[in-house]
């Protein structure tokens, strides 16, 4: 067995996912989200693209986090293309939220 710089009786992340559903629940509703942006940013232009991310994906919907106000007012008008995009793709139809979220800074 390799040796670890993990305290004694922690857990690898892999690990820790395997053991708990919640958390596999967690990564697997992540990997959703970007498997969605990804549908969704081949469609929106340069400029917005940049500005815009995946955002959580719960039982409420979809999230987009844009960057500032007037990115978030351009993503709402494109959430019909965006909704039909995501269902030609086969993807449930869960409603799309749009968040302002500026970028967090390097820390």
């Amino acid at each position: 067995m390799p040796a670890s710089n993990a305290p004694a009786g922690t857990l690898a992340l892999a690990t820790a996912l395997d053991r708990s559903e919640p958390l596999a629940r967690l990564l697997e509703r992540a990997r959703e989200s970007k498997a969605r942006f990804a549908v969704v940013a081949a469609l929106l232009p340069d400029g917005l693209r940049e500005a815009v991310r995946a955002g959580p994906l719960d039982d409420e919907g979809w999230s987009l986090l844009a960057a500032h106000g007037a990115a978030a007012a351009k993503l709402r008008q494109w959430l019909p293309t965006l909704e039909a995009a995501l269902a030609e793709q086969g993807w449930p139809q869960q409603p799309i939220k749009v968040r302002i979220q500026p970028p967090q800074a390097p820390g």
